[in-house]
């Protein structure tokens, strides 16, 4: 990789094949030396803490976990296997996750592990088959961690894994969420419909999951085979996305999609979409208070909602399909990536104001950095094999930094370095662009075409250029042919002319006095009277060529015979006679 360097306030880590390397973002260029570069063709899984107190990363040699404060590294687990990971909230525990291979030893077979960072002791060890939803979810103090282990809901307190706290049994459960926030804590539960029966989801207060009255909010619904959970930053709201496969009005590609909401107090909703179609992205603003909905068919809307799922704020129709709220969540993002243009809009949600509009075109990720002041837009692999790099905006719409990487280099993940909650404050916006940089990509033309006809020009160039030459040639030749033969006729028609003229002026002769044709009587005997037909045609036909050459007809060659006339005629005689 480049020797990517920016400020020391909002440093960012970057992973690609050719390692993992941390550098700084704007608006000053200093490099970044304290962490030690990975180097490694095969990076597999990074992430920070969620106070940004701890990194981690796995290669395919082993994986590390490091503080961000010196930048020592705290432990090594030397397992080639792993492929993902995962960190409690503080960073105090290190989940990691491996492809499930079935061994003889039990405990052979355990693929994921949970390990203590600062000692890299592993606590406890778990057979986990299915990847989807593979990691242990904590609460934010840690104090309680949950699994879902056939369709029952493991609670485990204080990181105590040898005992079992307290459990949740549904019979069918598909999916889980634990709420993030302080106690009392609260958990989310799906359960797919079967048998015509509808699907629902509960939520639950903990400990209290047995008896009438622990069901604290519940909603049911039809069409879900799965769901996503988005809780607010307090754990008291949730919204949850259901989908199915297949829809069977055969309105949406994606299938069918449903918005719903529940509160802890016990209240649902459906939440009403002002137009049809796939549901996109969904965000909670971080004050708790609203959330965003991209949605619809293309140009797909976007609606801010309140707590009682009523609209606040509805952006007009565009081609968008992703929504981010800044950290401290004045300000709002709506983009449109993958097979979009890469249009990116920043509104001031408190004075409700558009602050820019740029185009961050082949973006297949973005992210707002932590202090709320610039945007990173990145293009990485697999979504986009060609072209990998990144991109610093500020929110004003000024490009500030711009890297690509190698065509031999591919960038996997980027990740802005989270910040204690403390230190996020809201700044007062501006609207006018800061001073930036031009970007190296060429714009296309934004200028409408017309064609040269349009323009009065003659088109330079036909689709059709050599049909046309050939189609030409071929009539050439026709009209050709067609003259040369009224030509040939006329010259026919005068040699004809002339040729009666000089027969009229020629003298003329007394008429030819025909003979009879041949004929004479058979004599009874077959063999003889055979002979005597096949003279008599002959015969005929040699009178027939005397009479044309009588009248200046040229002869064939093969219309010499007429010579042999005597020859035949004396044979004939001799057959009648006997």
């Amino acid at each position: 990789m480049k020797n990517w360097c920016f400020t020391e306030g909002v440093p960012l880590s970057c992973s690609g094949s050719k390692g993992i390397k941390f550098c700084y973002g704007p608006p000053n260029a200093e490099p970044f030396e304290a962490f030690p570069k990975v180097e490694s063709p095969s990076c597999r899984d990074m992430l920070f803490a969620s106070d940004g107190n701890l990194f981690s990363w796995c290669t395919n040699q082993r994986a590390c976990a490091t503080d961000c404060k010196e930048y020592k590294t705290l432990c090594k687990i030397d397992d080639t296997s792993i492929n993902s990971l995962h960190l409690s909230p503080k960073g105090t525990y290190l989940s990691t996750w491996s492809i499930y291979k079935a061994k003889e030893n039990v405990q052979e077979s355990c693929n994921l592990h949970i390990w203590e960072v600062k000692t890299g002791t592993c606590i406890k060890s778990f057979i986990q088959k299915k990847q989807s939803g593979w990691h242990p979810q904590w609460s934010d103090d840690e104090k309680i961690c949950a699994r879902n282990v056939n369709n029952e809901i493991h609670f485990f307190e204080d990181a105590n894994f040898e005992k079992i706290a307290k459990k949740i049994f549904i019979q069918k459960v598909a999916y889980f969420s634990l709420a993030p926030g302080a106690a009392p804590y609260h958990v989310a539960c799906f359960v797919p419909g079967m048998k015509g029966q509808p699907s629902f989801v509960r939520l639950f207060k903990y400990p209290n999951f047995d008896g009438p009255n622990a069901v604290i909010a519940q909603k049911s619904f039809f069409k879900a085979e799965r769901t996503d959970f988005y809780w607010n930053k307090t754990g008291r709201n949730c919204i949850f996305l259901t989908s199915v496969d297949v829809d069977k009005s055969g309105m949406s590609y994606y299938g069918e999609l449903n918005l719903y909401y529940a509160s802890v107090k016990g209240d649902t909703a459906k939440i009403k979409l002002g137009k049809d179609g796939p549901v996109y992205s969904v965000q909670w603003n971080p004050n708790s208070t609203e959330f965003c909905v991209v949605y619809g068919f293309m140009p797909a809307k976007a609606t801010v909602y309140n707590l009682k799922c009523e609209p606040l704020l509805d952006f007009d129709g565009a081609p968008r399909n992703e929504v981010n709220y800044s950290p401290v969540g004045d300000r709002l993002s709506l983009s449109g990536f993958g097979n979009l243009q890469g249009m990116i809009e920043v509104w001031d949600l408190k004075l409700k104001k558009k602050i820019s509009q740029f185009k961050a075109q082949d973006s297949t990720y973005i992210q707002w950095s932590y202090d709320g002041e610039y945007i990173l837009t990145a293009t990485t692999a697999p979504r986009l094999r060609i072209s990998n790099g990144f991109r610093i905006w500020h929110y004003t719409g000024s490009l500030l930094t711009e890297v690509f990487l190698d065509t031999s280099e591919e960038l996997y993940d980027i990740k802005w370095k989270p910040v204690p909650n403390e230190m996020l404050k809201a700044k007062p916006t501006i609207f006018s662009p800061v001073s930036g940089i031009k970007s190296s990509i060429p714009e296309a033309s934004k200028q409408v075409y017309r064609p040269p006809g349009a323009q009065g020009k003659q088109s330079s160039f036909k689709l059709h250029d050599e049909d046309s030459s050939k189609k030409e040639d071929a009539s050439n030749a026709a009209a050709m042919t067609k003259n040369k033969k009224k030509n040939l006729a006329r010259k026919a028609k005068k040699e004809s002319e002339k040729l009666i003229e000089d027969n009229a002026e020629m003298p003329k002769t007394e008429p030819l006095k025909t003979v009879n044709n041949y004929s004479s009587e058979l004599t009874g005997d077959p063999e003889k009277d055979k002979k005597i037909k096949s003279l008599l045609k002959k015969l005929n036909q040699i009178e027939k060529l005397k009479q044309d050459q009588a009248t200046g007809k040229p002869l064939e060659l093969n219309q010499s015979k007429n010579k042999k006339a005597g020859e035949l005629e004396a044979e004939l005689a001799s057959l009648q006679l006997n």
